[in-house]
């Protein structure tokens, strides 16, 4: 194994861990937007999205609740499953039916959060998770029948 390699393996966990607080607090922010009207609002008019429409508001709550889980590392494979499906019911249903590409059709940043939050379910949270710490902790403590 070459040097670059073995660092490499080292730092995994740190950079899989930055590449999960950096997509999850731009996926958040992005939630926020929409849903507070913060960060120039939803899609940049300053306003935010009317509660319960389908599929903004609906998408907005998936933002931030699951923009937030993932920057905590907590529940991260479930929310950024969640997180992937639903930018890629974005793309496919919002962005796709105006042109083919994504540069086309302006389904980059859907199709983007959708891959990164699909390598999140494959990969896990990386260092730093509060994943981490349940899983710690619940193997931790006896179960009942091992207490007998």
């Amino acid at each position: 194994m070459t040097t670059v390699n073995r660092y490499a393996d080292l730092a995994r966990p740190h950079v899989l861990a930055l590449f999960r607080l950096v997509v999850g607090f731009l996926f958040a922010c992005h939630g926020a937007s929409s849903l507070f009207g913060v960060f120039g609002g939803a899609m940049g008019t300053g306003a935010t999205v009317d509660t319960g429409v389908w599929p903004g508001w609906y998408a907005a709550v998936i933002q931030l609740v699951c923009g937030v889980l993932v920057v905590g590392g907590l529940f991260t494979r479930p929310a950024a499953l969640l997180a992937s499906g639903s930018m890629a019911y974005a793309y496919f249903v919002e962005h796709q039916s105006d042109a083919l590409l994504p540069l086309q059709n302006h389904g980059e940043l859907a199709a983007m959060f959708s891959w990164a939050f699909l390598l999140l379910v494959f990969t896990g949270p990386g260092a730093f998770a509060l994943d981490r710490l349940l899983n710690a902790r619940s193997k931790a403590e006896p179960t009942p029948a091992a207490a007998s």
